[in-house]
């Protein structure tokens, strides 16, 4: 690997710091974005709404998409910069982040001329925001099992079922979601990939309320939905193939992030709490288990580098993506554990206070770590798929 920028990677990551620096609205600032990656109320999901449109119009929406598309055909190098950059900068995760990171690149695959024209570009403006209806109560890790039904009537399909853990449907436009057509086909067959409107009749959404407080995932009920057959993507029943696609893509963005920043920010409050009336720092289990996570952050990130050395070199994809999302959610939940030893009850506020003035940042930490050892992938199935996949262990 090489870790050395040149000239020109230099410049376009001074275009992008300092067009952030000049445009990004402090309200919108965010800590850990990862974590409010849905807006919490309308009013900010409004507000994000607005700054996508605003970096769409400048031309940073998408960046990597092909100019065909309305990006801008920027290399990987660039688009890693331009993520370094964007976390940097504390700006909040796009309110279109379903679209421009999953639906949209599927459909650059699998959509036909007039799917592609009609919604690739009111995905990057942020004119429809889009869900991911993939999950069901019986069917989350075996996805494979999902039993919504459509029902093929001609020209359109009759959709029932319910989908659940469906992030910011409460604010979607559109839905990209599996659907069983062919309920006597195996499980991994006579599944289709559809996009439905949310405005359609028949489609109830009801939040789900987190422990901390946060509705970001909802479930979402079909009754009697009709959906045009306009709307089918890829070949009818074979849904599967399409659908792995976009899990791909998922893959390559479910590991976290901003874990860095998380232990540079409790080593600089070790320094400042006290235990027994002396720094937090001064303690040796403090400091063993900070320096403990930055080993795991480091470890982290070169997992990342290898994953973008294969892509650079044109290879396919490679074990890292499990890698990295098995690692990443567990070493999040690692992270959320020191906190709340370091933190104490400061851990359990959600107010700032004069001690730990980002106070709420680690109360959401604690309390929603775990959660990403579930979604995208629980660290059950990673595990398998490293363990089979890679190993070549036998199945348990």
């Amino acid at each position: 690997m090489d870790f050395h920028y040149t000239p020109e990677q230099e410049a376009f990551r001074m275009e992008v710091r300092n067009w952030l620096r000049a445009n990004l609205p402090p309200d919108l600032c965010v800590d850990d974005a990862r974590d409010e990656r849905v807006a919490p109320d309308r009013e900010t999901f409004e507000k994000r709404r607005a700054w996508q449109r605003t970096m769409h119009a400048a031309g940073w929406v998408g960046i990597a998409w092909p100019k065909e598309y309305g990006g801008r055909g920027a290399s990987l190098i660039e688009q890693v910069i331009f993520d370094e950059e964007y976390t940097r900068a504390r700006a909040p995760i796009l309110p279109g982040y379903s679209g421009i990171a999953l639906c949209g690149p599927t459909l650059m695959q699998w959509g036909t001329a007039e799917q592609k024209q009609r919604f690739l570009p009111r995905i990057l403006s942020g004119d429809d925001i889009w869900c991911q209806g993939y999950s069901e109560p019986g069917a989350g890790s075996d996805l494979a099992s999902l039993q919504t039904r459509a029902v093929d009537m001609g020209d359109f399909f009759i959709v029932n079922g319910q989908k659940v853990w469906t992030s910011g449907a409460q604010y979607a436009d559109w839905m990209f979601m599996l659907v069983r057509t062919d309920p006597d086909a195996p499980k991994h067959r006579g599944i289709s990939y559809l996009l439905v409107d949310m405005k359609t009749p028949g489609i109830t959404v009801r939040p789900l309320v987190l422990l901390n407080g946060h509705a970001h995932f909802n479930e979402v009920f079909f009754e009697d939905v009709r959906v045009p057959k306009a709307n089918l993507v890829g070949p009818q029943n074979e849904g599967w193939k399409v659908a792995v696609t976009t899990l791909m893509f998922e893959r390559t963005v479910a590991g976290g992030g901003g874990y860095k920043e998380q232990v540079e920010r409790l080593a600089a409050l070790a320094k400042q709490l006290l235990i027994d009336g002396r720094p937090a720092w001064e303690q040796s289990w403090v400091r063993q288990k900070l320096a403990q996570l930055y080993i795991e952050c480091e470890s982290l990130k070169y997992t990342r580098l290898r994953t973008l050395t294969r892509q650079l070199k044109g290879l396919p994809p490679g074990p890292e993506g499990s890698m990295l999302k098995l690692w990443g959610s567990e070493l999040g939940v690692r992270i959320a554990a020191f906190a709340s030893e370091l933190l104490g009850a400061y851990a359990l506020v959600d107010t700032p206070t004069e001690c730990v003035p980002d106070a709420p940042r680690w109360y959401n930490r604690v309390l929603s770590a775990r959660q990403y050892t579930i979604a995208g992938g629980t660290s059950e199935i990673q595990r398998n798929i490293i363990g089979e996949r890679v190993l070549g262990l036998p199945k348990g």
